[in-house]
């Protein structure tokens, strides 16, 4: 079980909202799925322009995504993340093939706690700011996902579990890292 703080009002929309979007694009991947690549030796990242995640969605999300920033990924197997927030952003992400395994990782009074889950095609996660988690494919067969965040992603920070700490190890800012 993982232990967080609760959200503010604003942070709960924002990742609920994000997770409609995710789940609406998981839904319409047809619009998209055409332009996913596979990478050997890394992670493929795409991020989608607003007019063509907006063609993949009912129209009534559309102002839902004036301050997202929709990315695709697709993961070989064994490919995946460090541990990593989104900073300020909340978002949500969906799984369109293959399974991917998220490890969630949060810290209270009684030290770090992990938990991990499957998820496969349709699954949807949510989350808030500073919502530190890793994702991988552990499975035989490709894995496509789709992520939401809002306001779009400025910074990711990355981790690692040491001395039964979480500890910052980094930080990657876009336009500079990605």
């Amino acid at each position: 079980m993982t232990h967080t703080l609760t959200p503010a009002l604003d942070t709960t929309a924002r990742s609920t909202g994000a997770a409609g979007l995710a789940a609406a694009l998981a839904t319409g991947a047809r619009h998209w799925l055409d332009r996913v690549e596979y990478r050997p030796h890394s992670r493929w990242t795409h991020l989608l322009p607003p007019a063509d995640a907006a063609a993949a969605v009912d129209p009534s999300l559309h102002d839902e995504l004036a301050d997202a920033q929709v990315w695709l990924l697709s993961w070989l197997p064994e490919q995946g993340t460090p541990l990593h927030d989104h900073g300020t952003s909340a978002g949500a992400f969906a799984v369109v093939r293959g399974t991917l395994t998220e490890r969630v990782v949060a810290t209270g009074r009684d030290g770090v706690r992990e938990s991990a889950d499957n998820l496969t095609p349709g699954r949807v996660r949510y989350f808030g700011p500073h919502y530190v988690h890793q994702v991988t494919n552990h499975g035989d067969r490709p894995a496509v996902s789709v992520h939401v965040y809002t306001p779009g992603l400025t910074w990711m920070n990355s981790y690692e579990i040491a001395d039964g700490t979480l500890r910052r190890t980094g930080t990657e800012r876009a336009g500079v890292d990605w």
